[in-house]
């Protein structure tokens, strides 16, 4: 079952990402506070996929109301090559349509080989012509990657 994420599914959801390998988390705006500060802005975007009574993927989605965006997109390893990222993503995108979006973008470490190619097969555009850019605004917000 793909269902909308809620707060109470935070702890789950956080032990979720610290399991894969190559993913980053931010102090701040992965704590439990940055995620009810996103969930409230973005109430009915987020979700997450409940197999065998436990959650196996989510995926953090919101939008500005012009563009959607896609985050901590995640399947538990144990659960990949079953369909669960495609069907989590399809989920996502008709709730951002619904909501009148139109256009959704995400970031995928260039290292990332297997999740570029699921963005590939999906037929998700690489955009090569632009740049991105970070700015840190807060210096307590500090990054780990998962080994």
């Amino acid at each position: 079952m793909i269902r909308v994420m809620t707060l109470e599914d935070y702890e789950e959801v956080f032990c979720l990402w610290k399991r894969i390998k190559g993913f980053a988390i931010r102090s701040l705006d992965d704590s439990k506070d940055g995620v009810t500060k996103f969930l409230k802005r973005n109430p009915n975007t987020s979700i997450v996929k409940v197999l065998d009574g436990r959650i196996v993927g989510s995926i953090l989605c919101g939008h500005d109301g012009r563009r959607g965006c896609f985050y901590h997109v995640c399947v538990d390893p144990d659960y990949r090559m079953r369909g669960i990222g495609k069907e989590m993503v399809s989920f996502a995108l008709s709730v951002l349509e619904q909501e009148g979006i139109g256009k959704v973008n995400l970031i995928a470490f260039t290292d990332n080989a297997a999740g570029n190619a699921f963005w590939k097969e999906l037929g998700w555009t690489n955009r090569v012509d632009l740049n991105y850019y970070d700015y840190t605004i807060n210096s307590k917000n500090t990054i780990s990657i998962n080994k």
